[in-house]
């Protein structure tokens, strides 16, 4: 990850310092030539300060850089963006800036990182209102990257940050942090306590992005966000054993909802199917029955039709009929037979045994 800091351009070579460079160095030869060799010598002198001078115009631009060209102060064209060896009018005439404009850099807010040191926290940056009026404790991370290099160097006049390295002029500096600062501030305000700790956060980094972003872009910065990443998100400590309550509170709700969710996903296919089979079960019944009435109705019509066809079909279809009904009423049932001339009746059991049963009275002894 690259961290901004050293100004945004390369040096351009001081044209004075090389002239008294070079005549420091032809005064001796000057002195031993004499009056009859000024006059070549000067001309000497003059060529090789402006071959210097013109060297001095060639310039690389490396793969991520850019380069804005100009001249008398003036931007000239579009930035150079191919790679390699260029030329440019040195200075006085002109100036060149070669930036790098594709690596992703970074800006901290609420606290400073440092190599093999834990973090320290900013509670002026990190300390915000939420929505509901509650105070909470921000960390941000913003990444981003140059997207006009143009833009980026003479569009802003920022008074830079020394504790990022930033030199004055450079957007990324004290007019990044404000903007960011200021749009998440703005987004915090807009929702809930809840929503920033735990619910929305998401929505809070894509909100945030999206804000800063327009801001930059009001001031023409030149400046491109990647991404907006939270960091440490907490209550103030005054209040973070409550806050904490009601977290492990939240989880437990969304446990047992979940729980009550798989039960249900469970449950309700299993009694639909039950439902369907009783379903299934009480149609082929209800069709069961109506096949059966409409076969014994069918039965029924047949046999008044034999009935009403004479005194002898009517006599013999009563007798069936009696028949048939016996036939279905006997076999569950205890049978007694009597006879007229008998002395004792014959009892018929359900098992099929025979027992004899005396029917006057018991002879005396």
């Amino acid at each position: 990850m690259y961290q901004p800091g050293g100004g945004p351009s390369r040096p351009e070579m001081d044209f004075e310092k090389i002239i008294g460079n070079v005549r420091d160095g032809l005064n001796p030869v000057l002195q031993r030539l004499g009056g009859g060799g000024i006059g070549l010598a000067i001309v000497l002198v003059i060529g090789l300060i402006v071959i210097i001078w013109a060297a001095s115009g060639i310039y690389t631009v490396s793969p991520g850089e850019q380069a804005a060209l100009r001249r008398f102060g003036a931007v000239q064209g579009n930035p150079v963006t191919q790679t390699g060896l260029h030329w440019w009018w040195p200075g006085p005439v002109g100036q060149k800036d070669v930036v790098l404009t594709s690596e992703t850099r970074r800006l901290e807010l609420g606290f400073r990182s440092g190599e093999n040191v834990a973090d320290t926290p900013a509670p002026l940056e990190a300390e915000m209102i939420s929505g509901d009026l509650n105070i909470v404790d921000v960390q941000m991370v913003v990444q981003y990257d140059i997207k006009n290099v143009v833009d980026f160097l003479f569009n802003v006049s920022d008074p830079g940050e020394i504790d990022r390295g930033i030199d004055i002029g450079s957007p990324d500096g004290r007019t990044l942090k404000d903007a960011s600062e200021a749009a998440l501030r703005l987004v915090i305000g807009q929702r809930t306590i809840d929503d920033v700790l735990t619910a929305r956060r998401e929505e809070v980094q894509a909100a945030t992005k999206q804000l800063l972003q327009t801001i930059l872009d009001s001031y023409q910065s030149g400046i491109n966000v990647t991404n907006v990443q939270l960091q440490d998100v907490k209550a103030p400590e005054e209040v973070r054993d409550a806050f904490d309550d009601v977290l492990r509170a939240r989880q437990e709700r969304d446990t047992r909802i979940n729980q009550a969710r798989a039960y249900e996903n469970d449950i309700i296919p299993r009694a639909s199917g039950n439902a369907e089979r009783i379903k299934r079960e009480a149609e082929a019944f209800a069709q069961s029955r109506v096949a059966r009435a409409e076969g014994e109705a069918e039965g029924f019509t047949s046999i008044l039709g034999e009935y009403n066809r004479s005194t002898l079909s009517q006599n013999v279809t009563r007798q069936r009929l009696y028949l048939e009904a016996m036939e279905e009423i006997l076999p569950g049932i205890a049978k007694i037979i009597v006879s007229p001339d008998a002395e004792s009746v014959l009892v018929l059991g359900d098992s099929g045994g025979r027992i004899p049963l005396p029917i006057g009275p018991s002879p005396q002894p």
